[in-house]
């Protein structure tokens, strides 16, 4: 599974599906050292930037930011990604 990615918030959202949305999500980083984070904000940008009255001409991209760290990833969650 190490390698794939998600695209789109439609991707984003097929493959949370499959989830009780009352399940915690975390956001995890650096294969080789790997940490846990909870997810911060969410944006959009040109839509939740600030303009200076010119039209934005970019696409839209969400952007999902990290949070906190929680800690080190545990063994488990390194095994399902392919990062042990």
């Amino acid at each position: 599974m190490y390698g794939n990615h998600i695209a789109t918030v439609g991707e984003l959202t097929a493959a949370l599906g499959r989830y009780d949305p009352a399940t915690p999500v975390r956001f995890a980083t650096q294969p080789h050292y790997p940490l846990e984070h909870t997810l911060g904000q969410v944006a959009c940008t040109p839509d939740d930037a600030t303009h200076n009255g010119t039209p934005p001409t970019d696409p839209p991209v969400v952007w999902l930011a990290v949070g906190e760290q929680v800690g080190y990833l545990p063994a488990p969650a390194a095994d399902a990604l392919g990062w042990s």
